[in-house]
């Protein structure tokens, strides 16, 4: 069916549903009478206030020494984007040892540590192994929502404990 405009205002209609074609002495323009009443507003969408907690902090066990012998232990790390995962896949470095991949990711999702000015990748590869080991499980219970985790109960004794579900390298999901 199509719609043109006789006039302002009035609307011809043509096509095999239209009994006879319309004239402009046969259209009839509503009045101010038949106006429709505006309708009910639609009810506000309910809002939640729940936030979305994006950066973590932490603090690295032995610490990094920068070139002047200080010592930066206390940090912070964002949750990582599929970008921050995709990224280091096109790293040389990364093409050339996979177990680089960590190091980069890393990198990219420290934002800060102690009063260093920025945090590279350069920083992550000169960091004690504990310190890394200790990234590397931060950066999986933050972006897996702490659900690296499973409750479980002693065989023997009906004890409940958890036990950490992790253990995949870095980047790898």
């Amino acid at each position: 069916m199509r719609r043109s405009a006789a006039r302002a205002g009035a609307v011809t209609y043509s096509g095999p549903d239209a009994a006879s074609p319309a004239s402009d002495s046969d259209m009839e323009l509503p009045g101010p009478e038949a106006t429709p009443a505006p309708a009910a507003p639609a009810p506000a969408p309910v809002q939640q206030q729940q936030s979305l907690r994006t950066e973590f902090p932490f603090q690295l066990p032995r610490g990094y020494v920068d070139e002047l012998g200080t010592v930066h232990r206390d940090g912070v790390m964002r949750l990582s984007t599929a970008r921050d995962e995709l990224v280091p896949l096109r790293d040389v470095r990364v093409q050339e040892n996979p177990a680089y991949l960590s190091v980069v990711l890393l990198g990219r999702v420290i934002t800060r540590l102690g009063g260093l000015p920025m945090v590279h990748d350069g920083i992550v590869e000169n960091m004690f192994a504990s310190d890394l080991a200790f990234l590397q499980d931060f950066y999986r219970q933050i972006n897996a929502e702490g659900h690296t985790r499973a409750a479980v109960q002693c065989p023997h004794c009906a004890e409940p404990f958890e036990v950490e579900l992790g253990g995949s390298r870095l980047g790898e999901s």
